[in-house]
């Protein structure tokens, strides 16, 4: 054994570079080496694929490697062959080849100049190949993202199942199952469906102590995504988003705010997402914006900050896709943006399912969510769900609960009703069945068990169901509670449990705080005083030139704008609350000069870089306003075609006007308003108002007009003179 350890260590430093290995990498290579089926559960950037590539270079004959993604495998194989000369030493076999390609692969293999080939399980498990298998020299297989094969993992491969027989009937050599992410549950799915029951098994832990993970409640989460990534300038990242059109929008937003960003999920055709990840990891782009589909084996070790768009679907994805940050041991910033909506849609998603499919999809959301809404500790909750104990005050405040100051109270009370009512139930109920007995809004039977007959039924109306629920998760991870997963989450006490019952002690719980959720600590909501008032100054005196009220010029809100973002040219001019091409063009000039003047004279240090640009919206509505009115239509034609009534009509014409298009509504005007009656009008706005004031309008006017009347005729002076 001897030879063989000094032959490992030879190779790994000869071929691979390295001085030594990670983890439980060597006692795993061992065990292949020695023909040994082998488990081997480590997380992303643990080293997985070292546990076959070395083997694989040792051994006589070729590994074969079944890999979920085309993307991963080419991955793969560039990184075996950038360590050697030989090109042949690894090769893919899958539908991208041709079939040139793909019989020279063969030939390759069957002259031993292949030790990795790399392939799909599809591939794998077609006939021709197999029969092909069976004339080659193989030393062992490899079964990539293993977790693949269960149903209770988070990329369920139905061709991951046909394996076994698959290997069985090529002949029977070593198996080495690898994964990031296994609970026991899915690491018992791999055992029996690969048909390796009698394993050397190596389990690292599944803590990234670099990475720091923080939740937010959705709010403008796409400016917090600008605003984030701009405090973070030239760092790789990657944004999780659950449909495609959701990547594709969000990837334009980020390059129009100048962050190089593409898009990536499998709408878009293969040769331009395998063009994307090399832009990746060429590093000619900052940011992918990637379904689920990104990432699986992708070798970039300085992924500085991984963002959740939307809920992940379990805690198996958002471990495995915040694993993509930090590889290399740095900073690793994990941000989920959570929106009740993505829950809703999961269940409207799993309703549509079998019953199996709809228990395990149901059990997995509720996971993930209590992983979202918990006061304890992040990592311990992560590592909790894959049967690893963890000691809070090893996170070291990196994640958002540990880092943020709590207040704290005692549930030792509630705590015993519950472990009682578990105790009682023995293991008839999950949390939801629990807590609904507890505070009585179940009365009838649940799983054929007359609840009437139990003792706790409404012993819980007064704690309230969201804090048995957090009791019953603090219970859960404190393990006086276990979760038995394979009955779809029914409730136990444990030993522990039972402990308490018989010696009750203090039992806290975090008392709900309102998180930190802003990444910058600019303010938005506050003008510039006394650049406001140069502004309103100067609109007074335009407005005297033109011989317009100054409203007409533009309005408060406009020049309070101006006030927080000093637009310096004209593109940001535009950007400013109602100041459109028109206005721009028409007063912007004068406008821009003085704010230049003034930010120089003061040393004013802008906050242009915090102004989230968005892509202007083409409002189909507006589009159809501003055709009929070109075409004179009728504006009840208008309101019957499109459903919308009078005050919405207004509203978007208002909009159109104020964002500098000019529409004329003369000829609906002249229908309900004679030419005197809009002259008096017109003469009140220009030279009675002291403001655009409708209401002061009407007072004005004694309620001799309509709101609907005086506004469409503001409309008209705006547009015709604004604009």
């Amino acid at each position: 054994m001897e030879n063989i350890h000094e032959l490992i260590h030879k190779n790994l430093k000869d071929f691979f570079g390295f001085k030594k290995f990670k983890g439980n990498q060597e006692a795993a290579i061992k065990s292949i080496i020695a023909g040994h089926n082998t488990f081997v559960i480590m997380p992303t950037g643990g080293g997985k694929s070292l546990c076959y590539q070395l083997p694989a270079i040792m051994l006589n004959g070729v590994a074969i490697v079944i890999s979920p993604l085309i993307a991963l495998m080419k991955n793969q194989v560039d990184s075996i062959r950038s360590y050697g000369s030989n090109k042949s030493i690894a090769h893919v076999l899958n539908s991208s080849l041709s079939k040139e390609e793909k019989q020279t692969v063969k030939k390759s293999v069957l002259n031993g100049q292949t030790k990795l080939l790399l392939i799909s399980p599809e591939t794998m498990n077609k006939e021709d190949n197999i029969q092909f298998f069976q004339k080659c020299d193989i030393s062992f297989f490899a079964v990539d993202e293993a977790h693949c094969i269960s149903e209770w993992g988070h990329d369920f491969r139905p061709e991951y199942r046909k394996l076994k027989n698959t290997i069985s009937s090529i002949g029977g050599k070593a198996v080495i199952a690898l994964t990031a992410t296994a609970t026991e549950k899915v690491k018992k799915d791999i055992v029996k469906n690969l048909g390796i029951e009698k394993n050397n098994s190596f389990k690292s832990s599944f803590n990234r102590p670099n990475l720091d993970y923080e939740i937010r409640e959705e709010s403008d989460t796409k400016k917090e995504i600008v605003s984030f990534i701009k405090d973070n300038p030239k760092k790789s990242g990657i944004i999780y988003c659950l449909a495609r059109k959701g990547a594709e929008e969000i990837s334009e937003l980020l390059n129009l705010n100048n962050i190089k960003s593409l898009p990536y999920h499998a709408g878009i055709e293969s040769k331009i997402r395998m063009e994307t990840q090399d832009a990746f990891l060429m590093e000619k782009i900052d940011v992918v914006v990637a379904t689920i589909a990104f990432g699986m084996g992708i070798d970039k070790p300085d992924v500085r900050y991984v963002i959740h768009y939307n809920l992940p679907k379990s805690l198996e994805n958002y471990y495995q896709e915040t694993g993509r940050a930090g590889r290399d041991g740095g900073e690793g910033k994990c941000i989920l943006f959570y929106n009740q909506s993505d829950v809703e849609k999961f269940q409207n998603f799993n309703s549509k399912k079998n019953i199996s499919e709809k228990e395990i999809g149901m059990h997995l959301l509720e996971e993930i969510v209590a992983y979202v809404e918990t006061d304890s500790c992040r990592r311990k909750k992560i590592l909790h769900y894959f049967g690893e104990n963890y000691n809070t005050a090893d996170c070291q405040k990196k994640c958002d609960n540990c880092k943020y100051p709590k207040k704290y109270k005692d549930a030792q009370q509630e705590l015993i009703l519950i472990l009682k009512s578990v105790l009682e139930s023995d293991g008839k109920f999950d949390s939801n069945q629990i807590i609904s007995i507890l505070d009585g809004s179940s009365t009838s039977k649940i799983n054929n068990y007359k609840v009437t007959e139990l003792s706790f039924l409404k012993q819980g109306m007064k704690i309230g169901s969201l804090k048995m629920r957090q009791i019953i998760r603090k219970a859960i991870l404190e393990n006086l509670i276990t979760k038995e997963i394979e009955s779809y989450g029914k409730l136990k006490i444990t030993h522990l449990g039972k402990m308490f019952l018989d010696n009750p002690k203090p039992f806290l719980v975090e008392a709900k705080v309102k998180k930190l959720t802003t990444t910058s600590n600019l303010k938005f909501d506050s003008f510039d005083k006394t650049l406001m008032a140069i502004l309103k100054t100067l609109r007074k005196e335009i407005a005297m030139q033109k011989g317009v009220p100054p409203f007409i010029v533009f309005q408060d809100p406009s020049l309070e704008d101006m006030s927080m973002q000093y637009p310096t040219n004209t593109e940001e001019l535009k950007n400013i609350i109602g100041v459109g091409e028109g206005k721009a063009q028409k007063y912007g000039a004068d406008f821009l000069e003085v704010i230049n003047k003034y930010v120089q004279e003061n040393n004013i240090e802008r906050i242009q870089d915090h102004v989230i640009k968005y892509k202007a919206n083409k409002n189909d509505l507006k589009i159809f306003i501003i055709q009929s009115a070109d075409r004179k239509r009728p504006f009840d034609d208008i309101m019957e075609e499109k459903n919308i009534e009078m005050d919405t009509l207004i509203n978007e014409i208002e909009s159109i006007v104020h964002s500098g298009t000019k529409i004329n509504i003369d000829y609906h005007l002249n229908t309900i308003l004679d030419e005197l009656q809009q002259n008096e009008i017109h003469d009140y706005f220009i030279n009675e108002a002291d403001n655009d004031s409708i209401d002061a309008a009407q007072e004005y006017f004694e309620d001799e007009y309509d709101e609907d009347e005086i506004r469409l005729m503001k409309i008209k002076i705006f547009s015709d003179l604004a604009n």
